[in-house]
């Protein structure tokens, strides 16, 4: 065991024991040339038993499968020294409490928390299912689970992860926690459907508190707290179906529900079915006034105009609430008119905010009356850019985080729909910023959100979609100053987030290296106004330095790995 004080390959100075394992012992380190502490795991090579070597070589495989992993919710593992005698992995230090422990101190958790917790869960998965080729976690349970203090959580032991290999028939270990685990994880071949099991087992016993490794059967959640949801209790019900195929397919189907919990429920579908025969008795009942309506609904048209052209004129210095108020009000008079839609996403924008609330409270305007907007109408493409943008740039969860796989798969429908309008025939204004959306929307919902997909990008469509963005580049100097700076954070984003899969397709680093530069020295040189949009403006300046030393990481770990 390394003593107190010891100071590792110069730098990382051992302070304290904080964990220990059969064969390795977890200590806080400091790093004394960059004044940060760290965890560091020693493993001894004790021995030459078998046993000793499959654990040890479990332990390497581990650490080297995580050193290529970089997401919020996941330890990096930044240094594997290897002496003689011992190997010790530097890794993220995390500061908190597990799951287990805080369900041991306070017993079951409100269903909105174990939500928040569940999708950013969600998230972790997806993005280790989304590897190439997949990453199994097959180890998800409380225990596993850290509770940073400021709310955050990251997920922790991948001793028993693995490459999911399609080719394989059976694992060839039989590992897990029994109770979380599924069927499949104990007699064949598990994938991703397996840690969506385990996730709502998981998500079970934080709503309950009933450890499920007490239980040989399972009870749906409402059964032991009726307060519960009936929409939390089906998406638990329908992650734990022991087949597989009868599951969520994939976390991203899974994260969408967890999104919108009152849409899956019966009530909801009744309420519906309540709403469709209102709809048909007011249709009736506006037949029969229609002859003695005539003379009335000229006086009417004129009130109303009067009323919408109120509502929308709404003073800029109103608050969001008074704003939303009546440009929902003038929706209302006039569903079909796009002017009201763009004040309220106009709203949103200079609040620079659409989170969860916003956006149904949006959507469920929008979809009540999409199918009577005129597509041939610039407005309306003009409106669905908008939205896109909002989503792209700006959704956030309740927590206030984001991911940014999720705002690009709220965005796509919006861009999907211009590219896909031929009624706007080079009209629309921001068509060309729109069709850059697009592509990097779907290049992400082909390449890299599809569960079914097994094409992965290639270096050529890497370049492909580069070309685009660079086009995208040229031509957007004409836009606004918020068209222009959004463009770059999305540009910004990609490239940040799809470093790690340049690397492994060889895309020139300088390539990538360089349109960051671009972007930032663009982004810095504009002029903006709004205060949310000089907040945009200030995290793509903040983050360059940390963006672009990541891209370099990603390069130099890939060489250290070959």
């Amino acid at each position: 065991m390394a003593k107190i004080g010891t100071i590792i390959e110069g730098k990382y100075e051992i302070l304290r024991q904080i964990g220990k394992g059969g064969m390795s012992v977890v200590y806080l380190a400091m790093d004394t040339h960059l004044n940060k502490q760290w965890a560091v795991k020693e493993i001894r090579k004790k021995g030459s038993g078998i046993n000793d070597e499959i654990i040890v070589n479990s332990l390497l495989a581990e650490a080297n499968l995580m050193k290529g992993l970089d997401h919020a919710s996941l330890p990096r593992i930044v240094d594997i020294i290897d002496n003689q005698n011992t190997i010790f992995v530097v890794m993220d230090y995390i500061e908190g409490e597990s799951l287990d422990k805080v369900l041991k101190e306070y017993g079951a958790q409100p269903e909105e928390l174990v939500i928040g917790w569940a999708k950013q869960l969600c998230d972790a998965l997806s993005y280790l299912h989304l590897q190439k080729p997949p990453i199994i976690y097959r180890d998800m349970k409380p225990a596993n689970i850290m509770l940073k203090p400021e709310g955050n959580i990251k997920i922790i032991d991948f001793g028993i992860a693995r490459e999911y290999k399609e080719q394989n028939l059976a694992d060839t270990t039989v590992l897990g926690t029994r109770g979380y685990a599924p069927p499949e994880q104990y007699s064949g071949q598990t994938d991703a459907r397996s840690d969506i099991f385990a996730l709502g087992m998981t998500m079970h016993h934080l709503l309950t508190g009933i450890d499920p490794r007490n239980h040989e059967s399972y009870v749906p959640v409402r059964q032991w707290n009726p307060e519960l949801s009936e929409g939390i209790e089906l998406i638990i019900d329908k992650c734990v179906e022991p087949a597989a195929e009868n599951r969520y397919q994939n976390c991203q189907d899974l994260l969408y529900d967890l999104e919108h919990p009152e849409l899956i429920t019966k009530g909801y579908k009744t309420r519906q079915k309540r709403k469709l025969k209102a709809f048909i008795s007011s249709v009736v009942l506006s037949v029969l006034c229609l002859c003695s309506g005539i003379f009335c609904g000229m006086a009417s048209a004129n009130i109303s105009n009067n009323n919408y052209d109120m509502l929308i004129s709404t003073s800029p210095a109103s608050s969001l609430e008074n704003k939303t108020a009546n440009y929902k009000e003038a929706i209302a008079i006039y569903p079909q008119r796009m002017d009201a839609y763009l004040k309220l996403m106009e709203a949103y924008e200079d609040e620079g905010q659409f989170g969860k609330s916003q956006n149904d409270e949006f959507l469920a305007l929008y979809n009540a009356n999409k199918d009577t907007f005129d597509t041939s109408n610039t407005e309306v493409a003009e409106l669905n850019y908008k939205i896109g943008m909002m989503y792209f740039n700006y959704y956030t969860e309740n927590d206030d985080s984001f991911y940014f796989s999720t705002r690009v798969q709220k965005a796509y429908p919006f861009f999907l729909e211009n590219h896909e309008n031929k009624n706007l025939q080079d009209t629309f204004d921001n068509q060309e910023l729109s069709e850059c959306y697009y592509q990097i929307c779907s290049f992400y919902k082909k390449y890299i959100l599809s569960s079914t997909n097994v094409e992965e990008a290639s270096r050529e469509n890497y370049q492909e979609l580069f070309g685009v963005m660079e086009s995208a580049l040229d031509s957007v100097g004409s836009a606004s100053a918020y068209d222009q700076l959004t463009l770059c954070n999305g540009i910004f984003m990609l490239l940040y987030d799809q470093r790690n899969s340049m690397v492994q397709v060889d895309m020139e680093q300088e390539k990538i290296l360089s349109m960051m530069e671009r972007v930032f020295e663009r982004a810095k040189t504009l002029t903006v106004q709004k205060e949310q949009s000089r907040n945009l403006q200030q995290e793509i300046i903040d983050n360059y330095d940390g963006y672009r030393e990541a891209v370099i990481r990603a390069y130099t770990n890939a060489e250290e790995r070959s």
